[in-house]
C-alpha cells in the first residue's frame, strides 16, 4: 500500500497571473503558502483484476478508459497499464471548492502515489508538470499552475510564470519572525458558499486570449502587487502586505461580477471594522474562505463568529507532496 498526501494551499499575491493565457504573453508572478490541511491518497493492488476507485463516488471498472473520473483515468492513462489491477482512494480535510486548489493537491498526491507504486521517483518539479499536463493541456481545464506547483513544493514560494511554459521556483526569503507572524495573523474564515472555480477562470482566460485591456491592465497590476507583496514579506513589513492584500481584493473583484456577491462583501467590510488590515477571498472567487491579515486578531474572531463564520486555523506545510507510507 502507498499513502500520500499533498497540502492545499493559500495565495499572497500575484494569483491569476498563472493561467496560460496571461503568462504565455506577458509573464507571470506569484507567492504562495503550503498549509497544513491536506488532501490523501492511497494505491494499493487488490486481488481482483480491474481498477476500483473510492472517492465521493464508488467505480469499479475492467479498462482505464472506462474510468469516469477524468484526472484519475488521465493519470493512469500515463502508466499505460495493460492489464489493470489497482485501487485508489482518496480523503480531504476539507471540501472541494472552496477556494484552497484541492484539485491540484487532488491530482500531485495522485501522481506521487501512483508512480511509487510502480516503484518511480518523482521530483517536486515533474510531479507539478505533469499535474499540469493532466488538468490543463489533456482535460483542457481553464485553471493555472499555482495549486498544483505550491502543492508539489510546500513551504512559502515565489513563482515565476515563463512564457514559454517554464516553471521557476524558489523560497520566499524571510525571516523565521515574519513567518510566525503570518502563521498569528492571518486568519482564515468559511463562507459557507461552495463552488467551481470554472466559470471565473474561463471568463477571464477567453478575455485574456481576445487581449482584452481591461483583464490584461488588471492582471498586469496584480502582477506588479505580487512583487510588492514579496517585497514587503522579505523586508519584514507585515502591515504593508496586509494593506497590499487589500488592494489585491479591490483589483480582483473588477475582474468578474461572480467574483464576490453582497454578503461577503459585508462580512469583508465587517472584518475590516474589527481589526482586519487587508484580505480577500482566497482562490478564483465567488465563495470558500475569506483571509484576512488581522491587526487584532482576538476582536477579528469574535467578530466573525459572532457573524456565524467558522474559523479554519492553520499552520504551513514545509514537507509538499509527499510519501507517508510505501
Amino acid at each position: 500500500m502507498i499513502i500520500t498526501r499533498s497540502p492545499l494551499r493559500i495565495s499572497l499575491g500575484g494569483g491569476g497571473t498563472d493561467l496560460p493565457s496571461y503568462y504565455e504573453r506577458y509573464g507571470g508572478f506569484l507567492v504562495a503558502a503550503a498549509i497544513d490541511r491536506y488532501v490523501y491518497v492511497t494505491v494499493l493492488r487488490p486481488f481482483a483484476p480491474g481498477v476500483y476507485l473510492k472517492y465521493s463516488k464508488i467505480e469499479h471498472v475492467d479498462f482505464v478508459d472506462q474510468v469516469q473520473h477524468p484526472i484519475v483515468r488521465e493519470a493512469l492513462g500515463l502508466l499505460e497499464l495493460r492489464t489493470p489491477q489497482i485501487e485508489i482512494t482518496t480523503l480531504a480535510d476539507i471540501p472541494a471548492g472552496t477556494g484552497l486548489g484541492s484539485s491540484g493537491s487532488f491530482t500531485t498526491a495522485l501522481l506521487k502515489a501512483l508512480y511509487a507504486h510502480r516503484r518511480r521517483l518523482l521530483h517536486s518539479h515533474e510531479v507539478a508538470r505533469l499535474a499540469c499536463e493532466i488538468e490543463i493541456e489533456r482535460l483542457g481545464e481553464p485553471v493555472g499552475k499555482q495549486d498544483q506547483y505550491i502543492a508539489a513544493y510546500g513551504g512559502i514560494t515565489c513563482f515565476d510564470f515563463e512564457r514559454d511554459g517554464g516553471v521557476q521556483a524558489r523560497p520566499l526569503d524571510c525571516s523565521v519572525d515574519t513567518m510566525f507572524d503570518l502563521e498569528d495573523n492571518l486568519l482564515l474564515f468559511f463562507t459557507g458558499f461552495c463552488r467551481s472555480a470554472g466559470s471565473i477562470l474561463l471568463d477571464q482566460k477567453v478575455r485574456s486570449e481576445h487581449d482584452d485591456v481591461s483583464i490584461v491592465q488588471n492582471l498586469d497590476y496584480v502582477k506588479e502587487l505580487g512583487y510588492r507583496s514579496k517585497r514587503a514579506l522579505e523586508s519584514g513589513n507585515t502591515r504593508e502586505f496586509g494593506e497590499i492584500m487589500h488592494e489585491h481584493w479591490e483589483h480582483k473583484k473588477r475582474r468578474s461580477g461572480k467574483m464576490s456577491n453582497s454578503q461577503i462583501d459585508e462580512w469583508y467590510e465587517l472584518g475590516r471594522a474589527n481589526g482586519a488590515i487587508g484580505g480577500k477571498l482566497v482562490g478564483a472567487g465567488g465563495g470558500g474562505f475569506l483571509m484576512f491579515y488581522a491587526e487584532d486578531r482576538q476582536r477579528l474572531r469574535h467578530t466573525m463568529a459572532h457573524a456565524g463564520l467558522e474559523e479554519l486555523r492553520f499552520r504551513f506545510d514545509f514537507e509538499g507532496t509527499k510519501v507517508l507510507l510505501s
